[in-house]
């Protein structure tokens, strides 16, 4: 067998070095190979670190789900989901074109298996195939299969584990639907694994902008001391989409914006900004540190949420349909498209900074970002052209699309007059480390392989999300009410405005990264 080749995605791209330290040998097994999550985001992310060198020489990829197929059409399948790539430069995972080299190094590694997963039976057949090889299987499969699927896997002998060889387990999101779910399904998990051997998917974790949030506040020391409470006036999570539920209405109705967003994805975002210094970057020390922000949360009053659902509108020039009109959607649903909240940290850090987090579909910008508004100074001293005060410094730190930061303060407009103008400090991805495209599980699985637990969730970390949006989950349950209306294309609700005006404050424009110049 060759080695893994080195390649770039295109000639403007960065050439990323060659792995130091390639995962172990051992065998990946994706259930449910052939749905989406396989085809659009693991293999394109299996690519990926074949091309830069981070899968070991003795790797094996199964692909196991029901559909009747074999390995040859499999792998055309999943060729042809990534030449669709090519022809779409805004895809996640964009490239000129595919390194052949790379391409037939991962798929001479893999082979397809049509069979039940939640057979016990069924998976004994794989045992020969697997050995006593490492392995770590991939529940890729839709909620329901998880614990089936997981329990099915032990019965079959396939999860032991010995001195030299691991066996982990790989659960995406959505980890359960509410606080009890997820502890049932932990409790399941955990009475035939060991926590060591589950790693719970928040893809948002697998994103370069997102773990920077660690080496941005915690290798610069000129932001530890304005990072409190003594200097920051409220702080602004947001993640919105211009994409309606497009055709996913009947997973969407059974789940709604704050389960599919909140006590996860943005969870993630708020721990990572509020978060203690970690001892260490090892696993524990960085998810204990999250724990106790998770901790800390007050438990959010109703009144202090707001649930919007989008009407009919026009997004970016296109007409979309209410969302009560999508298929599979009930014509009366009062499922929520929009939620915002504030949230209280009762730490010394926060006490008295609101976390204002919002998250919604089929609004005017497509984008996630942190914004960090400070205080006045204590005596503002200068204003601007036009007579106003000086303007609150803010940082906007942006997920997505712009993938960077802006500082904003204040400087002396040139002049006779002594007046001052917002100026903007800028930092952006692509302008300092060049193109370097990836659909953000490619650390996922390298950790996975590598036994590093990092960017997965801990069974508390997950249950202490849902126990804080849990009082809200059960009124709007029993509410009964029909959620705000607001207009697709809008930036939501009228709540949402209300929630902030009513503390003095107003949410900040979509999309305050200034565009990459």
């Amino acid at each position: 067998m060759s080695s893994s080749p080195h390649s770039s995605r295109t000639t403007a791209s960065l050439v990323a070095p060659a792995a130091i330290h390639p995962a172990p040998a051992g065998t990946l097994v994706i259930l449910g190979a052939a749905g989406d999550l396989a085809h659009r985001l693991l293999v394109p992310a299996l690519y990926d670190l074949a091309c830069n060198g981070f899968l070991p020489d003795d790797f094996r990829i199964l692909g196991i789900s029901l559909e009747k197929q074999s390995t040859k059409s499999w792998i055309a399948s999943l060729r042809a989901k990534m030449e669709s790539f090519t022809q779409d430069k805004h895809a996640e995972f964009y490239t000129i074109s595919l390194n052949e080299e790379a391409w037939s190094w991962l798929t001479s590694r893999m082979s397809y298996h049509a069979l039940d997963f939640t057979s016990v039976e069924a998976l004994r057949t794989l045992a020969p195939e697997i050995g006593e090889r490492n392995a770590v299987f991939y529940l890729a499969t839709q909620p329901r299969f998880f614990g089936p699927a997981a329990q099915s896997l032990a019965k079959a002998g396939l999860m032991e584990e010995a001195p030299d060889r691991f066996r982990r387990l790989v659960v995406e999101k959505p980890f359960g639907t509410d606080l009890h779910s997820a502890q049932t399904l932990n409790a399941h998990l955990l009475s035939f694994l060991k926590e060591t051997q589950i790693y719970r998917v928040d893809h948002f974790l697998g994103k370069e902008t997102v773990q920077n949030l660690l080496a941005l506040r915690f290798s610069n020391l000129l932001f530890d001391p304005l990072w409190r409470r003594d200097y920051i006036d409220h702080i602004q999570i947001t993640a919105a989409e211009t994409l309606s539920v497009e055709g996913r209405g009947v997973f969407y109705d059974a789940t709604g914006a704050l389960r599919d967003m909140v006590p996860n994805h943005l969870f993630q975002l708020l721990a990572l900004v509020a978060m203690e210094p970690p001892s260490s970057l090892k696993a524990e020390a960085i998810r204990n540190a999250k724990q106790q922000v998770f901790d800390a949360i007050r438990p959010i009053s109703p009144e202090n949420a707001v649930r919007g659902q989008y009407a009919a509108g026009n997004v970016a020039g296109r007409k979309i349909a209410a969302y009560r009109d999508s298929p599979g959607v009930s014509p009366d649903s009062t499922t929520e498209t929009y939620a915002a909240l504030k949230i209280e940290i009762d730490t010394w850090r926060w006490a008295g900074v609101p976390f204002y987090l919002r998250t919604g579909k089929a609004l005017n910008s497509n984008v996630t970002e942190i914004v960090v508004q400070f205080k006045q100074t204590p005596h503002p001293l200068f204003h601007t052209a036009d007579g106003t005060q000086q303007t609150p410094n803010r940082f906007v730190y942006n997920i997505r699309p712009e993938k960077g930061a802006d500082l904003h303060f204040n400087a002396k407009h040139p002049g006779p007059e002594t007046v001052v103008e917002e100026v903007v400090a800028a930092f952006r991805y692509q302008s300092a480390f060049g193109a370097i495209p990836n659909v953000g599980y490619e650390t996922l699985l390298y950790d996975c392989l590598q036994g590093n637990a990092t960017l997965f969730q801990r069974a508390d970390n997950i249950e202490a999300g849902w126990r804080a949006v849990n009082p809200v989950l059960e009124a709007w349950n029993k509410a009964g009410s029909p959620p705000e209306f607001y207009e697709a294309g809008s930036t939501g609700p009228a709540g949402a405005d209300a929630l902030l005006a009513r503390d003095g404050r107003c949410w900040a424009p979509f999309g305050q990264l200034k565009k990459d110049r």
